[in-house]
């Protein structure tokens, strides 16, 4: 059997580099060599792509940190050959420069891409749109859903018009912040109450989100959140919350996972006890009662839909402690891919090995481009 040659894209601009990084080596490691050949594609934090030397193999963002410390003290350089995809339809889709001593070009073909790509400039359809024109099967959502699900403001109100469960928030650019901080505080006195979380509308993995719990403390977490996005969502906390994820799996027909539960070792589930801690628990299938758990995967299909998602998602829900009332928080259309993450942990305890689901979102990201194809470009 011919195997099929799987470009993985991993790396990245954005600041969850090292957890794309963490996510790709489990991706490598668990391909059925008998079935695929794993091609390297390394996106370097300045931008350049290059076909790497070596398989990603650190299996943390943390053990990625570390070594990325020790290359650093060793002065070990960056391996790889430069690679540029071509942006239209083509028989090669990557094109690599070696410009060593005796500069070489050369042409690579792909059947398919495996973007392990977290935060933007990856996950928010700017790569997804390069392979769109490239005209190459991708796996995972489209441009549409990766741009909405990375800009939490945007996806509000996409759940919003569905009608599906939200927090209250606000949404404050960073120059209308800078010009009326005093009416901005008023407002989320106002209208949201303490505590509030502050978060970079486009941004993942927890990254520069904070917890304030008062008014004096809004204006230190603004300006966090603003060091990574023009764009700041502002949400009322969910009283005594429990933080519920759901893996979805599929493309026009979506299925859903057991329900999972977080317990993060800090005051919320942020990137130091989300990556870097050792402390924050999980619990699959979560202690939830039979009636709830099929409503939170029926409104994790719904938040799947919504934003016309494709392939893979996990969808986070926020659960008020004392009353039960759920809260839809986020859809990440890239989730975190270890072995040990939560998307892969989810589908195992539902049956689905993490072979198996590499299997099966190659397989779907092959059957919706062949659907694609079946689409007329050209008036008779």
């Amino acid at each position: 059997m011919t195997k099929l040659r799987v470009g993985v894209i991993y790396g990245g601009r954005s600041g969850e580099h090292e957890v794309s990084i963490a996510s790709a080596a489990a991706v490598v490691q668990n391909l059925d060599n008998a079935r695929y050949e794993a091609i390297p594609i390394r996106i370097e934090k300045d931008g350049r792509w290059v076909i790497a030397d070596r398989l990603p193999s650190s299996s943390s963002a943390a053990a990625v940190i570390e070594q990325s410390r020790a290359d650093a003290a060793r002065r070990i350089g960056r391996d790889g050959r430069e690679a540029h995809l071509i942006a239209h339809p083509s028989a090669e889709q990557i094109m690599t420069i070696d410009r060593g001593a005796s500069p070489a070009v050369a042409g690579l073909a792909l059947d398919v891409v495996f973007p392990v790509l977290h935060g933007p400039y990856g996950e928010d359809g700017t790569v997804q749109g390069l392979l769109e024109l490239a005209n190459i099967p991708y796996v995972g959502a489209g441009v549409l859903a990766s741009a909405v699900g990375m800009d939490k403001a945007a996806a509000k109100l996409i759940f919003a018009a569905r009608g599906l469960p939200l927090a209250k928030y606000l949404v404050v650019l960073r120059n209308e912040w800078m010009s009326a901080p005093g009416r901005i505080a008023n407002d989320v006195t106002r209208q949201l109450g303490y505590p509030v979380f502050v978060k970079p509308a486009n941004l993942g993995s927890s990254v520069g989100i904070s917890k304030a719990k008062s008014e004096a403390a809004l204006p230190a977490a603004i300006d966090t959140a603003a060091e990574f996005d023009r764009k700041i969502v502002i949400e009322a906390a969910v009283p005594n919350a429990r933080e519920i994820e759901v893996a979805v799996l599929g493309n026009d027909n979506p299925e859903t996972s057991v329900p999972g539960e977080v317990i993060p070792s800090r005051e919320f589930y942020d990137y130091q006890a989300k990556y870097l801690d050792d402390d924050s628990r999980v619990i699959i299938p979560a202690e939830l009662p039979p009636g709830v758990a099929s409503d939170i995967k029926r409104l994790a299909v719904d938040v799947f839909r919504a934003v016309d998602c494709a392939g893979m998602a996990r969808v986070d829900f926020l659960m008020d402690g004392g009353t039960g009332t759920l809260y839809v928080n986020e859809i990440n259309t890239i989730p975190g891919f270890t072995t040990i993450s939560m998307y892969s942990k989810m589908w195992a305890a539902s049956g689905v090995s993490y072979p198996e689901l590499l299997d099966r979102l190659i397989t779907l990201a092959r059957e919706r481009h062949a659907e694609k194809q079946q689409i007329r470009t050209t008036l008779p």
